[in-house]
């Protein structure tokens, strides 16, 4: 039966909404790159596999950042991969600095940009240092923010600076998907000196831009419910309010709540399968089982196994040798 949303929507909408073209366009590209291996198995089954990795959410994994940006639910399969993947930070209580928490982005999207982890280390930090070090779950649900609304989130900069800067709300340009993606931040120390801007005239701005951005955005009512606890407010003021608001992360639906971060029976019991298969490991991991949630760079791993498989080769010849660890514990 079809979605009250799909009956609604003409076709053409609903594929556009749905990013359908993105990967039809990803879909062949592979099956071009990786022919004479897909002759052996045959082009229904390449696009079964390729599509159910799609829906499973393992499509991103190994990736160019390109292609895990591309489209929201790449993002979000990108954000509850790294969770999964790395929980056991969060679990084992690990505090790590914002270079740390970039190797581990990397160890799942190689080309990821320093820019993006200094960005939501910042929502962390705020005055402080950006070596210091910071909590599994504060890190994530900032990073979560920043990744998933990060063009949203350059207007809404662009948008605190005229405010902050004297204009009237009124002559205040609300920034398109792209004018505003080369504005500066504010700077912390200006946004401390004048306390921030009036919350009320700064969500005025923003249902604005909610109306008119199309990248992905926060729930304007979720927004507005944000603003209107405070007068006034500072950029990375409103970035904090964002990041620990329980609704938002529930309308994003990529992680769990706070409390149950540290919980995924799923891949608990998926672990424990998989490890009870493999002789002699799992005396190995016994101490921490959620070491082998580490992602290795074999197709195997990853959902979808035609474009990891080729991207794994890509990045392994490319690197200075830092993949060598993960290769020897595989073997």
């Amino acid at each position: 039966m079809l979605s009250p949303e799909r009956l609604a929507l003409p076709d053409y909408e609903y594929l556009a909404q749905r990013h359908v073209l993105t990967y039809m366009e990803d879909a062949v590209c592979q099956l071009l790159e990786n022919k004479e291996d897909i002759s052996q198995y045959g082009i229904a089954r390449f696009f079964t596999e390729y599509f159910n990795s799609v829906c499973q959410g393992t499509h991103i994994l190994f990736r160019e950042f390109s292609f895990i940006q591309a489209t929201p639910h790449n993002r979000a399969s990108f954000l509850r991969a790294f969770w999964r993947c790395f929980r056991s930070v969060g679990k084992n209580g690990d505090l790590l600095t914002m270079k740390e928490y970039h190797c581990l982005l990397q160890l799942l999207c190689p080309d990821f940009p320093l820019e993006l982890t200094q960005k939501a280390a910042r929502i962390v930090l705020m005055d402080d240092a950006m070596d210091c070090l910071m909590s599994f779950s504060d890190f994530l649900f900032a990073f979560q923010i920043q990744f998933y609304y990060s063009e949203f989130l350059e207007s809404v900069a662009a948008i605190y600076q005229d405010l902050l800067s004297g204009k009237n709300p009124k002559t205040v340009i609300v920034p398109t998907s792209s004018s505003g993606q080369h504005r500066q931040r504010p700077t912390l120390c200006e946004a401390s000196m004048l306390e921030g801007v009036e919350a009320s005239l700064f969500s005025q701005c923003l249902e604005n831009l909610c109306d008119r951005h199309k990248y992905s955005c926060p729930p304007p009512a979720l927004v507005k419910e944000v603003l209107s606890n405070v007068q006034r407010l500072t950029f990375y003021g409103f970035l904090v309010a964002l990041s620990k608001h329980h609704g938002i992360n529930q309308a994003l639906g990529a992680l769990p709540d706070k409390g149950d971060l540290m919980h995924d029976p799923a891949m608990d019991e998926e672990l424990e399968r998989l490890l009870a298969q493999i002789p002699g490991l799992v005396n190995s991991v016994t101490a921490s089982p959620e070491v082998s949630c580490l992602p290795s760079r074999t197709p195997h791993r990853a959902g979808f196994s035609w474009r990891p498989l080729h991207h794994a080769r890509k990045v392994d010849t490319e690197s200075d040798g830092s993949t060598e660890e993960t290769d020897e514990s595989e073997t």
